[in-house]
């Protein structure tokens, strides 16, 4: 088992380390900071001075080693645009970034999964039909469009919901709402998947001529055994948590890590970008870990095939 943990351990430091040098390179690729911060109108002068005090007039591969110098010494570098270090702002948005993305996810689990796994108990009928139309419809309509679409059923057609803003707890329900539904329909379509492949064993007949009750078979032989492709996509859905805010924030004005990554990279404020990058990263890279660990934990042979 150690050897497994060590083996995910390592592919995720490296995973995390090319994401980093992805961005930093991406980013200073992009555009000079210097022009879009001091505006175009800007004296040579300003702007050489600029780059020296942030030491964009260095070669790339020295400004690469001081950032992963800074990085191993846990300074995540600071603000180009309000002087203050990138961490900090980050940290700020977070709350306001899981006020929607827990409940979210809670939903995506609640609902997605028992209705994928009614529609497979259900295989052909009325409702199994209805479950894959509403979870295709769900998982293929973009966030973006999701969201112009509760907005104006709910704010201007209804006008029961803000569109907008974080005021009060019901400021956060369209955007919760845009969150959840496509992970719903991916959680039913997988859940249904799963459960109809497992049904099909010959293990899950002999539970049923042992004389054991239908509710047992399903939930203590047939759900169990169907958890590891569950598992999987429940893993992706929480490291792309994050990610998955920026367009949604963006939308509702929703002052989170999302609408800071969309202002950031409008403004090439290069550390708050690549801290908020790095985040993302290490939110998806730490879910892949945990999700590989569970795998081992749910089926020994993966564990074994490691170890030889």
């Amino acid at each position: 088992m150690l050897h497994f943990f060590l083996t995910r351990l390592l592919r995720a430091v490296l995973t995390i380390l090319a994401v980093v040098t992805f961005a930093f390179v991406v980013l200073r690729m992009s555009g000079d900071p210097a022009q879009v911060l001091l505006g175009p109108d800007v004296p040579q002068e300003a702007v050489d001075a600029f780059r020296k005090r942030w030491g964009l007039d260095q070669p790339l591969w020295v400004q690469y080693l001081a950032y992963i110098q800074s990085l191993l010494s846990g300074d995540f570098g600071v603000s180009m645009r309000d002087k203050t270090p990138a961490l900090q702002l980050v940290l700020e948005r977070v709350p306001a970034t899981l006020q929607l993305t827990v409940p979210a996810l809670i939903l995506k689990l609640l609902i997605g999964i028992p209705v994928g796994v009614y529609a497979a108990l259900n295989r052909q009928s009325f409702a199994d039909r209805g479950v894959i139309l509403l979870a295709v419809l769900g998982f293929t309509i973009p966030s973006f469009v999701m969201g112009l679409i509760l907005v104006l059923i709910f704010s201007i057609i209804l006008g029961v919901l803000p569109s907008g803003g974080q005021d009060t707890w019901m400021h956060g329900i369209l955007p919760t709402l845009t969150m959840s539904i496509g992970g719903i329909g991916i959680l039913a379509r997988f859940s249904r998947s799963a459960m109809i492949e497992v049904l099909g064993q010959p293990y899950i007949r002999t539970a049923s001529a042992k004389g054991l009750k239908w509710p047992d078979v399903v939930w203590g032989h047939a759900l169990p055994n169907a958890s590891i492709p569950i598992v999987t996509i429940v893993g992706f859905m929480v490291g792309t948590l994050i990610a998955g805010a920026v367009v949604v924030e963006s939308i509702f004005s929703w002052p989170g890590i999302g609408r800071l990554l969309v202002v950031s990279v409008t403004n090439r404020d290069l550390a708050v970008v690549q801290c908020i990058l790095l985040v993302i990263a290490a939110t998806m890279v730490i879910s892949n870990l945990i999700v590989d660990l569970l795998y081992g934990w749910l089926d020994p042979r993966l564990r074994a095939q490691t170890a030889h």
